[in-house]
């Protein structure tokens, strides 16, 4: 069986349209791009873009308010999603089907067996593949399970039930399936307003530089001349502008020629930055974002912005598809951490070190890579912790000098699923 043909696959027998509340049928077609001709607009989205694509996807087991990274399958996957797409190029290729179409699919491979001594249905994943449809149809068979049928440009088509598809949605609101408006779309309505503003007001500006500098001066022929001389005297003197290589104008005695000055402002600088801005406010992108001319707090502000939610969508739907109840119950989760996002100056990052090395947190060879030194060797599986500090619940005895017992956290033997 070859790569792609365990993506496509049949619809279930005697399936229906899936139930809407609003009545409608749950037929999507895919997808709007008429904003994205605008180069502000693109470069608006490649902001988030490239951000989103520095994140770090891990498999976490959380135990309390403790996630422990867990290495495994699910992790292997993330490190590697497919045989086309390393993980940043991966996050790229999601993020922008999100941006640009308000849903993003991603379509995971695996194969399935019973575990003998739970008798539970164990998954081993293989890839993940983001895909983009034309048309998406929401269908249920007869017992009610949810089903989505995904139609592509090659007039291929492939049925898969929804709890086998991460779906992502950006805008999500009147659409009972999708995000976006009540067709599954973008809606941009407003925005088309703004882009056809700036559009205008750029055309303008460019035909009024042509018409400003299409005539350069004024010729005064000193002499009355009737329409066919003046014809014969501009064609004379468009013959002289055509043959000039030296800069000067030759003229006899009986013209002169008077240059105009070009010092006319067309559009002042405000108003071109407004429409930017009004443009950008759509994505939460600020102009400094976008300029690259930003501040800690200015990033920190697009970061809660136009990317937390993101983190957060994508981080919940890779959660709820790709872990069973139980291992949700366990607190199995995936989440996508900005480690590589966060905008600290050498200070701050001083700072971060100081706080959190007295407790352990830090491995010797994180802190000389925070700083942008090199990791050596002989600080591997390193990491020192002050003694200065004791478990929040024995306090109390420590303080009366009561014995306290230390447990010791044996890191090499291996976790079992739950």
């Amino acid at each position: 069986m070859g790569l792609f043909d365990r993506l496509f696959k049949r619809a279930p027998k005697n399936a229906s349209f899936a139930p809407m509340m609003n009545g409608w049928l749950p037929i999507y077609s895919q997808f709007g791009t008429n904003i994205y001709a605008s180069d502000v607009v693109q470069q608006a989205l490649k902001c988030i873009v490239d951000e989103f694509k520095k994140l770090i996807p891990t498999h976490v087991r959380t135990t309390g308010a403790d996630p422990i990274p867990v290495s495994g399958n699910l992790q292997e996957v993330l490190n590697d999603p497919n045989p086309l797409m390393t993980t940043s190029e991966f996050l790229e290729k999601t993020a922008w089907l999100l941006l640009l179409n308000y849903n993003a699919f991603i379509i995971p491979t695996y194969y399935t067996w019973i575990d003998e001594k739970t008798g539970a249905e164990r998954r081993r994943y293989e890839s993940l593949y983001p895909i983009k449809p034309t048309q998406v149809d929401f269908i249920e068979d007869a017992s009610g399970k949810l089903f989505v049928t995904f139609w592509f440009e090659n007039a291929e088509k492939t049925t898969i039930a929804y709890d086998d598809v991460i779906h992502i949605k950006y805008n999500y609101s009147v659409s009972q399936y999708m995000g976006g408006n009540e067709c599954g779309q973008p809606d941009h309505t407003a925005l088309l307003q703004t882009l056809e503003l700036n559009k205008t007001l750029l055309s303008g500006i460019a035909k009024a530089m042509k018409a400003s500098y299409a005539v350069n001066g004024v010729v005064k022929y000193n002499t009355l001349m009737d329409d066919g001389k003046t014809a014969a005297a501009l064609a004379e003197l468009e013959r002289k502008l055509q043959n000039n290589e030296s800069g000067f104008l030759p003229l006899d005695l009986k013209a002169d020629f008077t240059p105009l000055q070009h010092t006319s402002q067309i559009v002042d600088g405000e108003t071109l930055k407004f429409i930017d801005e009004k443009i950008l406010r759509n994505w939460g992108v600020p102009l400094a974002i976008l300029t690259g001319d930003f501040n800690k707090e200015q990033y920190e502000a697009f970061y809660q912005k136009a990317l937390e939610p993101l983190v957060i969508s994508t981080s919940q739907a890779f959660t709820k598809k790709l872990f069973t109840k139980r291992e949700k119950a366990f607190g199995n989760a995936i989440k996508l951490y900005p480690k590589d996002l966060i905008f600290m100056s050498i200070s701050q990052t001083l700072e971060m070190i100081n706080i959190l090395s007295p407790t352990g947190a830090l491995f010797e060879n994180e802190k000389r890579v925070a700083l942008g030194l090199k990791p050596l060797p002989e600080l591997e599986g390193k990491r020192y912790m002050s003694l200065n500090w004791i478990d929040a619940n024995n306090a109390a005895q420590y303080q009366t000098g009561a014995n306290v017992s230390i447990d010791v956290v044996d890191e090499n033997k291996e976790e079992s699923e739950v």
